[in-house]
């Protein structure tokens, strides 16, 4: 419109002069000079707020379970809420078989999400239907996992535990064969098992690969798996009031250590919780870690971006 006016202007301005009217060729003049001006100040302006952008830091969302039931709905809205409030690149960790398919379907159709291909304890017997093969060659394909130790919810008598167990570990080790044999870096679930999933890790050298250690349980023992290539995922429970173990735990973990996950849509972060999680709320995860190591949050933002983008080579 500006660009239209001033036009407009400078032809009424050379037509007045034509004609000899210096009164109503200067006024044309100043007219298309003034709304010139503002044209020029849009275009400044334009690229002042493009600059802005792109110094602006984004977060990735580690660890989210878009294949999930509950995001189906309003997938795209989800995905596009945390992309305008600054979530760049998303992982979908592979925990269930069944929704494999879908992960890497919602891979495709969109540039910034990835996948990764694994069995979580839970659904171990769906391990030796699962091709490997088939999805770890995939380009959107970035890790193993979500693969470990879960003693949770073990159940039965003794005997029956310790096979479960058993069962456990050896899935546990097939991932990490296959993610040494594919390279690919490891994405490690552990709950109240962190002294085998340690023995594990060192005993078959999953250091070769690295990976993350998903939802990081504040156990200190699995500390020194730093030194071994293994980040600690940081989530929404740093947010919780009972919080207390990893809050006090969470200064020990070099920053070059650190990365951001949500776990959505489970473990919502405050002021949010009691809610389905999504990826937009990653957000309140780098604030609340940046209140607490008392550093600035675009510390915290690059930082953790920059680790996630080594870790799982992405770009």
């Amino acid at each position: 419109m500006c660009f239209v006016i001033a036009m407009i202007g400078l032809v009424l301005s050379f037509n007045f002069f034509m004609a000899d009217n210096l009164l109503g060729a200067a006024g044309s003049f100043v007219v298309a000079m003034f709304f010139i001006f503002l044209m020029i100040r849009n275009i400044q302006s334009v690229q002042n707020l493009k600059k802005r952008k792109k110094k602006e830091k984004m977060i990735i969302d580690t660890h989210i379970h878009l294949d999930d039931k509950r995001y189906d709905e309003d997938l795209d809205e989800v995905l596009n809420r945390a992309r305008e409030g600054g979530v760049k690149r998303f992982i979908i960790p592979g925990a269930d078989p069944s929704t494999l398919d879908k992960a890497v379907r919602i891979s495709e159709s969109n540039k910034d999400v990835y996948f990764a291909v694994g069995v979580h304890p839970y659904d171990m017997d769906n391990f030796d239907s699962l091709n490997f093969e088939e999805y770890v060659m995939h380009e959107k394909c970035v890790a193993i996992g979500e693969c470990g130790l879960d003693y949770f919810r073990l159940e039965g008598s003794d005997e029956e535990k310790e096979a479960e167990k058993s069962r456990q570990k050896d899935i546990f080790i097939a991932q990490i064969e296959l993610a040494k044999k594919y390279k690919k870096p490891m994405i490690i679930h552990i709950r109240d098992a962190s002294h085998d999933s340690k023995e594990l890790l060192l005993k078959h050298n999953a250091g070769e690969v690295g990976g993350v250690l998903h939802c990081y349980n504040a156990d200190e023992e699995l500390l020194s798996l730093a030194k071994e290539g293994f980040y600690f995922g940081i989530g929404g429970v740093l947010t919780f009031k009972n919080a207390k173990k990893l809050v006090n735990v969470l200064p020990k973990i070099s920053q070059e250590r650190l990365i951001i996950e949500t776990d959505g849509p489970y473990l919502t972060p405050m002021p949010h919780r009691g809610e389905r999680n999504e990826p937009l709320y990653t957000t309140f995860v780098a604030e609340k870690m940046s209140e607490l190591l008392e550093l600035p949050l675009k510390v915290i933002k690059e930082t953790s971006t920059v680790n996630a983008l080594k870790l799982f080579n992405i770009s």
